[in-house]
């Protein structure tokens, strides 16, 4: 044997490993293909099964939202009712806090006349109760309201 013989025996050698790595890379290539075709053909299964549910899942959605407007219309009326509550109880209370500050306004001259006089105690109490008839004596003669003979 030549040279030339023992280098084409080498390359045929390189040739058939390299063909049987290439036939190897292919065979794998061959089982990956054959899983993706077997997933694709799966796929439209899938989807079907997929849009099934969708439709399901929003039907039931309408549903469930039909049902909470249904019931927040038939709430409607609780909430303008507990609105009136507060508004009334917002004019009610305003109305107690002007009753106080009168009051306030009255007992204050009472007041000063007590600490003016260091009145404490029980004739404290019964100056700044004279006092108080005799301021509300004049208011109402004031309106009109007083009706003896005596003033």
């Amino acid at each position: 044997m030549t040279l030339v013989g023992i280098g084409v025996l080498l390359i045929g050698v390189a040739f058939i490993i390299l063909a049987i790595f290439i036939g190897h890379a292919l065979n794998n290539l061959a089982g990956v293909l054959s899983g993706v075709d077997k997933t694709v053909q799966q796929l439209p299964k899938q989807l079907d099964n997929i849009f099934k549910e969708t439709g399901n899942m929003i039907s039931e959605s309408n549903h469930t939202l039909a049902d909470v407007n249904d019931k927040l219309h038939q709430l409607s009326p609780l909430f303008y009712i507990v609105g009136d509550v507060g508004n009334a109880t917002r004019k009610f209370s305003s109305s107690l806090v002007d009753v106080t500050d009168s009051i306030k306004t009255k007992t204050d001259g009472g007041k000063e006349v007590s600490d003016r006089n260091k009145l404490g105690g029980l004739y404290g109490s019964f100056a700044l109760g004279y006092y108080w008839l005799k301021k509300r004596r004049e208011m109402k003669e004031a309106k009109g309201e007083f009706t003896d003979g005596n003033h």
